[in-house]
């Protein structure tokens, strides 16, 4: 039997279009591992088991595979932008816990590339701190969970290099995808101004905050990339090798 957790999201989504696996089959088995590890990483402030699957039958009904880029990858999204039907508590306790009646352009992107949002992910109360230690949920280092994953997408940087997800959605004012990815071992990249849309929760850090990818390698993080940009990025089955 072929495991999908610990696959690239490019992997995942040449072989979903594939059909040699369904968007559930590759939902269901990251979701299984997210239950069996996370206790120990704490990654996620909450997890959408069930609205991830059914996300996942929404991706398969689609029947446009060849025009989804991230056909059936699951993602995480960090805390601090919207994600439809989810409440944004952004690591504090004083944020209301009220469902968001619309996806973030970014998330809205992912899921039209044919992502599937399997969770949020914990940050540092208000996302200040350079570490991911909260009343929401500590995320800790995978490869050693004495040691900080680092902030304040640490939530992201975890779930990734735990292999829960292959790719996540998180954000940089001064460090924050930047400090994770260095202390998990993970590949990211803070864009210039413009290439992505920007926002996160109320405030977007006085402009310097971007959205950007947390992924395991420089293609994934490419193809993240492209798509929150709103680019056609080329299939990994038509890419130049």
């Amino acid at each position: 039997m072929t495991s999908w957790a610990g696959r690239t999201a490019a992997e995942i989504s040449a072989a979903v279009r594939e059909k040699r696996v369904t968007p559930r089959e590759v939902a269901a088995e990251h979701l299984a591992r997210i239950e069996r590890l996370d206790g120990r990483v704490g990654a996620f402030r909450a997890v959408r088991a069930e609205a991830a699957l059914a996300e996942a039958d929404e991706v398969a009904a689609r029947g446009d595979f060849d025009r989804l880029p991230l056909a059936g990858v699951p993602v995480a999204v960090k805390d601090n932008l919207a994600v439809r039907g989810e409440s944004t508590r952004v690591g504090s306790a004083a944020t209301p816990d009220t469902p968001a009646d619309r996806d973030h352009v970014t998330v809205a992107r992912l899921r039209a590339a044919g992502a599937v949002v399997v969770g949020l992910t914990n940050v540092p109360e208000l996302c200040v701190f350079g570490t991911t230690d909260g009343v929401l949920g500590t995320a800790r280092n995978p490869w050693d969970p004495t040691r900080s994953a680092g902030g304040s997408s640490g939530g992201s940087a975890a779930a990734v290099a735990a292999g829960m997800v292959p790719i996540a959605l998180g954000n940089d004012g001064m460090g924050s995808l930047r400090i994770p990815a260095a202390n998990c071992g993970l590949v990211t990249i803070k864009p210039g101004h413009g290439v992505v849309p920007t926002g996160a929760g109320d405030s977007d850090w006085f402009g310097m905050s971007e959205n950007g990818p947390l992924a395991t390698t420089v293609e994934d993080a490419r193809l993240m990339l492209s798509v929150l940009a709103g680019d056609e990025p080329a299939l990994r089955s038509e890419a130049a090798p």
